[in-house]
């Protein structure tokens, strides 16, 4: 059994914007301040509140559309790494973009989705607490990559050792 072809729309689509917001963060935190640097955070921002939105619409195809079992040759440590390991990916992918809104309002800096619609700030301007959600948005992303690197070596553990279809019916 396969996934549908929207899970496979929006996992492939959100892999690929989670990605391109992974390397926009990691460019443009060294930049020197500028009308370049606010331009690339700003397409950062509205692009992680398009993220969560999907995440959303993702979690709402999910709980309707069952997805495929697991193979029946993983043990049940395997089984529950694979829960987890979704679990704590779909945590992350709401919990980082929520981060960065909230490190914006804290730090008063508006967002702007696709600078057309201005989006309430989430908590009042707080240098310091704009620092801590800094911290907290910048370990969020360094715990989103450990377990997409687990997921994706997974997948791939699935497909060379194991030769099982966890990985195809995805493609």
């Amino acid at each position: 059994m396969h996934y549908t072809t929207t899970a496979k729309a929006l996992h492939w689509g959100m892999a690929f914007l989670i990605f391109a917001l992974l390397g926009l963060g990691f460019y443009m935190a060294g930049l020197p301040l500028s009308p370049y640097k606010l331009q690339l955070y700003s397409w950062h921002k509205w692009a992680g509140v398009s993220l969560w939105l999907l995440v959303l619409l993702r979690l709402v195809w999910r709980t309707t559309h069952r997805p495929p079992a697991l193979p029946g040759h993983m043990t049940p440590l395997e089984r529950l790494a694979a829960h987890a390991g979704h679990g704590l990916l779909y945590l992350l992918m709401l919990a980082i973009p929520l981060s960065g809104w909230l490190m914006g309002s804290a730090k008063g800096i508006p967002t702007v989705w696709f600078g057309v619609l201005p989006l309430p700030d989430l908590v009042g301007k707080d240098k310091e607490l704009g620092k801590l959600l800094q911290t907290l948005h910048w370990a969020l992303n360094m715990g989103l990559i450990a377990v997409l690197l687990g997921h994706v070596g997974a997948a791939l553990k699935h497909h060379f050792i194991n030769k099982d279809d966890v990985l195809r019916r995805m493609l």
